[in-house]
């Protein structure tokens, strides 16, 4: 197979303040590769050196097989980039929009307008190309963001938290879209939404404050991973569900209850099986057992294992006030102020 990305010993450096501590890793053609962190952990910094638009301070980044430094043109043309917070010009519409993207990438002519339907289509904008982008919802303008990303079908798509801000319904729509793409393009997905890397991701890739904190697959992540106690969810009936709750809550191995009806609870159990307490409980309050299963490690059990040694809201000054960081809020800023005009 062939390797797309390829990073070895990624350093990058601000000033006095390194973001990024000797990254190594690779992602395959066709594989989808999903990049979680908590805030300021070096996410979005990585993404920019891969798409050429921060240099690296030292180490190696070579993107379909060109180097990031000595060929950054190259690389521009088989990469599709959507930044958290695209910047679109408002007074255009949508299609005029993207034939401004089309050109900007060196498609002009019949080839411009093949690259602009085929991005149109790929993201259901086609009803509303006329429209002006400022007239659009923030959901319509993330699926602009993309379809510019997609102009001149890339090789390797880079996607910085490209639901954000979407509907239920149009966050599975990219979703599948992301799917899709699985084997056809090499895709980096950055997102908080972590079932979402679960159901779409081929690959996971976790960092924390600069350095890779878990990688592998989703299982293999979360059946090597996850040291905690198995959880199992039980559903019973018994007394009312208010009392029912009350006892609950003074059992150290319940995790979580939840009324269902007036007669019917179900809690999370965090013992290693469920034995002799759980029986002895139902046994005591004369309470019929309705259900009993396992409960499966979740990414999200993963991701805050890996980073539960790091105090994140004690992260110290010259992290928070980060380039990265700042960048990151100029951009929040400016996303905010469109919203409320």
């Amino acid at each position: 197979m062939t390797t797309m990305i390829h990073v070895e010993n990624l350093v990058k450096d601000f000033g006095d303040l390194r973001v990024l501590h000797n990254l190594s890793f690779d992602v395959e053609q066709g594989e989808v590769l999903g990049f979680l962190g908590p805030n300021g952990a070096g996410k979005t910094t990585t993404m920019r050196i891969i798409t050429c638009f921060f240099p690296p301070s030292s180490g190696i980044v070579e993107i379909g097989g060109f180097n990031s430094v000595k060929k950054s043109h190259e690389i521009r043309r088989i990469i599709g980039y959507l930044p958290e917070g695209v910047p679109l010009y408002k007074e255009l519409s949508v299609e005029l929009a993207l034939r401004f993207f089309a050109q900007s990438k060196g498609y002009y002519g019949k080839n411009a307008e093949k690259a602009i339907e085929e991005a149109l289509s790929e993201c259901q904008l086609l009803d509303v190309r006329k429209r002006s982008i400022g007239h659009l919802s923030k959901g319509y303008r993330q699926r602009v963001g993309l379809a510019q990303a997609i102009i001149g079908d890339p090789k390797i798509l880079i996607l910085d938290e490209p639901t954000v801000g979407l509907d239920p319904q149009q966050i599975v729509e990219i979703r599948e879209l992301i799917k899709k793409m699985k084997g056809r393009r090499t895709v980096i997905l950055s997102t908080h939404i972590l079932p979402e890397v679960q159901m779409t991701c081929s690959k996971v890739l976790i960092i924390n404050r600069g350095h890779i904190a878990a990688a592998g697959t989703p299982e293999n992540l979360t059946t090597s991973h996850v040291h905690q106690k198995n959880k199992f969810s039980l559903s019973f009936r018994g007394t009312t569900a208010p009392k029912m709750l009350n006892a609950l809550k003074e059992l150290p191995f319940v995790s979580s209850a939840t009324q269902v009806d007036d007669s019917h609870c179900t809690f999370v159990s965090t013992v290693d099986t469920p034995g002799n307490d759980i029986a002895q409980m139902l046994i005591k309050n004369h309470w019929q057992l309705v259900e009993l299963k396992g409960l499966s490690p979740t990414l999200e059990d993963v991701f805050l294992e890996v980073i539960s040694g790091e105090n994140h809201d004690n992260l110290s000054s010259s992290v928070a006030d980060s380039p990265e960081k700042v960048a990151d809020e100029a951009s929040s800023s400016e996303e905010k102020k469109e919203e409320s005009e």
